[in-house]
């Protein structure tokens, strides 16, 4: 096996130590739930969800439930950057726009398009980079929180689309995005709907 020159931090007794080299981590005898993480990556994971400790140790990848949830506030501020981030964009756009249009009807029909494009837009935008990799809007990657199934894994662009076409349900009712308070994983309704979950990054 080819010789590893990455160096893990240890979380012992609920403290970082290190950074181990490989040979270390083997006289700590670390087991598949230590966690653990190099200087490069962002977040501590479990020993058994990096595919190099388990080639070297012959850990067996489990299934990690989540357990830290997103709360109602880093949600919603996630959501404001969103609708922010977009809504600023096509605004400058018609703005610009307008500067070289001067019939006022084309210009009051240019401000109409944008209620239907905006939020046109924040849907499929929500769609696609909620099912991809990172498994979060912008918004939600600055708050560092991800949308997830049940499992913590990410979830298909078909759930995706599901998932948000479901968020109708919470705003008609309002009370929808209340449940949040009232259940451990503090799921919405359109995340009870769709058995998915927003979670955090661990608390290290």
């Amino acid at each position: 096996m080819e010789r590893s020159n990455n160096q893990y931090i240890l979380v012992v007794s609920g403290k970082p130590e290190g950074p181990f080299t490989i040979e270390e981590l083997k006289s700590r005898r670390i087991k598949p739930g230590d966690f653990v993480k190099t200087p490069d990556m962002p977040d501590y994971k479990e020993a058994h969800e990096i595919e190099e400790l388990r080639g070297i140790f012959g850990f067996k990848k489990r299934t990690v439930m989540p357990q830290y949830f997103a709360a109602f506030d880093q949600r919603l501020l996630a959501s404001a950057l969103d609708w922010f981030f977009i809504a600023g964009f096509y605004i400058i756009i018609a703005f610009t726009a307008i500067l070289f249009i001067y019939d006022h009807d084309t210009r009051i029909a240019l401000a109409i398009s944008l209620l239907v494009i905006i939020p046109l837009t924040n849907l499929i935008y929500h769609i696609v980079m909620e099912s991809s990799s990172r498994q979060a809007t912008y918004g939600k990657q600055i708050l560092k929180i991800k949308v997830t199934d049940m499992e913590g894994k990410r979830i298909s662009p078909g759930k995706a689309v599901l998932r948000n076409l479901c968020k109708v349900f919470s705003f008609v009712s309002v009370i929808g995005y209340l449940m949040s308070f009232f259940n451990r994983h503090q799921q919405c309704l359109h995340d009870l709907m769709t058995d998915t979950l927003v979670v955090k990054d661990r608390l290290f």
